[in-house]
């Protein structure tokens, strides 16, 4: 039996680990639940509905979205899994995974539906976290100079399918994503802590230069590291 549309909606208005939107081809949403509105500062859904990404979010931010948006739309394909550094409520920036849904009706794709779940804690009980502590402590130890996927297998004693499927289970990320979350929670706290220059935040956290560190930065956390370091200050 297909769930109603309605009792969806209802479904995901109840989840506050998780925001939830939906939009229309024309890129303004539909839907939302009250822990997307919360996230966008307005009151209430009613302050959301109707309105596209560019009148409630930063510019690097509504930009990454209407390309996410666009590339569900025209390739009627779902995104899966895209890591995002997002600010929760009170303005704390967490990070999360997003999925967008193409929405179809008589074969014709005609919206997106969006969720982000909130990755908050792993799953200490998993009887695969003190093979993946090994990772951690390998993936901590080499921020500027990141492991290899192999690499980090090595360390925990399993082949890459098998790191894959356990941290997914247990973090919620892909291997190449938690290298990457790794090195940009270490440029956040050197952005916040240090007075080093952009250019050695970059070199220690593993960037190539201070032009990809920006780059990755922006498309992950919709400001710039001077923006973010001038904001958290």
């Amino acid at each position: 039996m297909d769930l109603p549309a309605d009792a969806l909606v209802a479904l995901f208005a109840e989840l506050t680990g998780v925001m939830f939107c939906a939009k229309d081809a024309q890129g303004r949403y539909t839907e939302v639940n009250d822990a997307f509105v919360r996230r966008t500062n307005q009151r209430d859904r009613s302050a959301v509905v109707g309105r596209r990404a560019g009148e409630l979010f930063v510019p690097a931010l509504a930009e990454r979205y209407e390309e996410q948006d666009a590339r569900v739309l025209g390739e009627g394909r779902t995104l899966r899994h895209e890591l995002e550094l997002i600010r929760r409520e009170g303005g704390v920036p967490g990070w999360y995974l997003t999925t967008k849904v193409p929405v179809r009706a008589d074969g014709r794709v005609l919206g997106v539906v969006s969720v982000s779940e909130d990755l908050r804690s792993a799953d200490e009980t998993d009887p695969a976290m003190p093979a993946l502590a090994r990772v951690v402590d390998l993936v901590a130890a080499r921020l500027d100079d990141p492991p290899r996927v192999e690499e980090m297998a090595t360390t925990a004693g399993m082949s890459t399918s098998a790191l894959e499927r356990r941290m997914r289970a247990v973090f919620g990320l892909a291997p190449t994503q938690f290298v990457l979350r790794a090195r940009i929670d270490r440029a956040r706290s050197l952005l916040t802590t240090t007075d080093l220059p952009l250019a050695e935040v970059a070199l220690a956290c593993g960037f190539y230069d201070q032009p990809a560190f920006t780059r990755q930065f922006a498309r992950l956390a919709g400001e710039t590291p001077g923006q973010f370091r001038r904001r958290a200050r």
